[in-house]
């Protein structure tokens, strides 16, 4: 595990700046003004972050270094920038912790994301904002990538099975977009708490995985509350088909239905606290797709036109993974998987990654298509799933209480199939015959 993170963190170093994005400013000038900079002060340092960062040219080896504007010098980035900072600040952006890069009602989206720049706070106070945010991101990266191992683990998976799905999880766009000064990355580690969590949950471990569970989404909503909602939402949506599946096949299903319960009460709670804060909701998301983030008058009707970009992303999108279809392979390989093993961890990983679709079909701008942040639970799918298939089926086994694992999961072990056989407990959710052989 720590021959994994070390080795990430060296290849990381390769690029320590060069990732700012357009929204990267407007987190990093939050997080300023949080430690004690006005905002005047604040804007300007974000404004010479992000200039700096944006002169790094794209290294067709290193996939997270793609930004320089061509054709625009540092000195014009802050000049334009500056100009930008003035136009709205005498246009009414007066007010709020985000420096006036856009019009209020835009820099309101930031605003109601409080938890990303609180967490930076101590990385940019200490080291500055280039080495702050690059170690912020790698902590992001580090803690996702740990809590993608303990999930394989807790769920019964072997040893090299969740040290697969810690090195998938870096080695995919997960955790390229983890090392991306955005929010996206912390809101991501969230997600995989909240995935062990469920985990947990379902194992018969209803204490620690609930506290997981609210306080994963709690902070989440403090972050990304939009993918909070979509996160909890598709959790509790898999989890009561599942149970009703259950109840078909006359199997236990209390864990699976406590755990429905909960995610859909904290859906709930993450949609009428982002309400009561008056919070920019989803009419608020398709009006600033439609209107260029509010530089046009709003549209009576925003929906039809929302649909039509609706159908030239996806659109787009398809012909996009058939051109590369490096996700398409992966999601093949998570249906093998899902197909072939039985485990907790197959329909939390599920739900990830229907929230991430569900988050990228929020947002359908063609700007986007080739990214991968607002789709990136998607790929917690094949980081959690794909990993079970290094594991053998359990063989040999009698049949378990459904009601205490409900998933079924297999128990691996790392051992050879020809060792002693355990005492029954020693294997939580399996009981060895003597007489089995493999």
């Amino acid at each position: 595990m720590l021959l994994i993170a070390v080795a990430f963190a060296a290849l990381q170093l390769t690029a320590v700046t060069g990732r700012a994005s357009p929204d990267t400013k407007n987190y990093l000038s939050y997080a300023l003004s949080l430690s004690g900079e006005d905002r005047q002060a604040a804007g300007r340092l974000a404004i010479g972050y992000s200039c700096a960062s944006g002169q790094h040219a794209p290294l067709d080896f290193i996939p997270w270094t793609s930004r320089k504007a061509a054709g625009e010098s540092e000195e014009q980035c802050v000049r334009r920038l500056n100009d930008s900072v003035a136009y709205w600040s005498g246009h009414g952006n007066t007010s709020g912790m985000t420096a006036p890069f856009a019009n209020q009602r835009f820099m309101a989206i930031f605003e109601a994301r409080p938890g990303y720049p609180l967490f930076l706070v101590p990385f940019v106070t200490v080291f500055g904002p280039t080495w702050g945010l690059w170690l912020a991101g790698l902590v992001v990266a580090l803690a996702g990538s740990l809590c993608v191992l303990l999930t394989l683990r807790v769920a019964g998976a072997s040893r090299r099975a969740g040290l697969a799905g810690q090195a998938l999880y870096l080695a995919l766009p997960t955790g390229t977009v983890a090392m991306n000064p955005l929010s996206d990355g912390l809101s991501l580690a969230l997600g995989t708490a909240v995935a062990l969590g469920c985990v947990l949950l379902l194992r018969d471990r209803p204490r620690t995985g609930a506290a997981l569970v609210a306080g994963g989404l709690a902070l989440m909503f403090l972050v990304r509350y939009s993918q909070a909602l979509l996160l909890a939402a598709a959790l509790a949506g898999v989890f009561l088909a599942w149970s009703g599946w259950l109840r078909l096949k006359r199997r236990g299903s209390a864990p699976v239905l406590r755990a429905a319960g909960l995610c859909g009460a904290l859906a709930a709670i993450v949609y009428a606290g982002a309400h009561l804060l008056s919070w920019p909701m989803g009419q608020d998301s398709a009006q600033d797709l439609l209107t260029h983030h509010y530089q046009r008058p709003d549209l009576p009707d925003p929906w039809p036109e929302f649909f039509v970009q609706e159908r030239v992303f996806w659109s787009a999108w398809i012909r996009r993974q058939a051109t590369y279809p490096v996700l398409p392979v992966l999601l093949a390989l998570s249906a093998w998987a899902l197909l072939k093993r039985r485990s907790a961890v197959l329909p939390v990983a599920l739900a990830a990654g229907a929230a991430g679709l569900l988050n990228q079909a929020g947002h359908p701008n063609l700007d986007q298509l080739l990214g991968y942040r607002l789709i990136v639970f998607v790929w917690l799918l094949p980081a959690l799933a794909i990993p079970l298939l290094l594991d053998r089926p359990s063989t040999g086994t009698a049949p378990h209480d459904a009601s205490r694992d409900p998933a079924g999961a297999d128990e691996p072990s790392d051992t050879t199939a020809h060792a002693a056989p355990a005492p029954a407990g020693d294997t939580p959710g399996e009981v060895r015959h003597p007489t089995s052989r493999s």
